[in-house]
């Protein structure tokens, strides 16, 4: 088994492995590659649901998503579905899975079952390398800051996307309440100081004023979206994704109208987060 990295900021190549036979030896290395590099990405596998599982046993437990359709007869198992004649994809934007949870996912891992011929990749940012990057004082300040995710605008009643998605996405009534968790936290399994923020569901910081949060908010939000903590993954037939949820964003293009995309997600359980200082 080989695994080359992809870039300086996070993801690594993962080759000579089939995932259907993996070996307990073979496993241990994906688990420290997982935490070193964010990101994991696998080609041409073959794997049937129940085998998938297996698969993401390796890491933990399965947290059995709330609001996607699950695929029939596996209520582990997730669809990620945008069929061709629709226009809302699921995923359309920077965000960490679960961060609106009190222990939030460890990580997700993604099949692609059906692809369109053109586009339909997916793009990850290295939250490590984002908090590095920023000045020692702003590191200071952030250190001691909480933030509020929530996901209510997004699967809750009042949310403006269930028109578009509610085929593919419902259950709003499992909506829990918000949740805090430190701005920099200390990653469960190296203790790298990481940004724990996202787009998708950081609705405040904790403590400031509206302006004042939507303020350092936006600039966190620009600062992670520059281009040299970024990657992007293109989507085949059998490749599979596996990222952490504690160090990376991510964000499915949504670029491939007219054609299908089918892919299962399973979502590994994690655990609460605790700040970096």
């Amino acid at each position: 088994m080989q695994i080359t990295p992809v870039s300086n900021a996070l993801g690594a190549n993962v080759s000579d492995v089939a995932l259907d036979e993996l070996t307990d030896d073979q496993a241990a290395q994906l688990v420290d590659a997982w935490s070193e590099y964010g990101v994991l990405f696998f080609r041409d596998q073959h794997l049937t649901p129940d085998q998938h599982k297996a698969f993401a046993r390796r890491f933990g437990d399965i947290d059995i998503n709330r609001f996607f359709n699950a695929v029939d007869g596996y209520p582990e198992i997730a669809e990620v579905l945008k069929e061709a004649d629709q226009t809302a994809n699921i995923g359309g934007g920077w965000h960490t899975d679960h961060s609106y949870d009190p222990a939030p996912a460890r990580g997700s891992i993604l099949y692609a079952h059906e692809i369109p011929p053109i586009g339909g990749d997916t793009c990850f940012i290295g939250m490590g390398a984002a908090y590095d990057a920023l000045s020692p004082p702003l590191q200071d300040m952030l250190g001691s800051l909480t933030a509020t995710h929530s996901g209510a605008h997004v699967f809750g009643r009042q949310s403006p996307h269930r028109e578009r998605t509610a085929d593919r996405i419902g259950n709003p009534d499992a909506v829990r309440d918000n949740v805090s968790h430190p701005v920099v936290i200390a990653h469960p399994d190296t203790g790298r100081p990481t940004l724990y923020v996202n787009p998708g569901f950081t609705t405040k910081i904790d403590g400031l004023t509206i302006q004042e949060s939507r303020a350092l908010l936006g600039f966190l939000f620009e600062h992670c979206q520059r281009p040299e903590f970024q990657i992007r993954f293109e989507w085949a037939p059998g490749s599979l994704a596996m990222w952490d949820n504690r160090s990376t964003w991510h964000f499915a293009v949504n670029d491939y109208h007219g054609h299908r995309r089918y892919l299962h997600r399973i979502t590994v359980a994690g655990s609460e987060l605790a700040a970096a200082f």
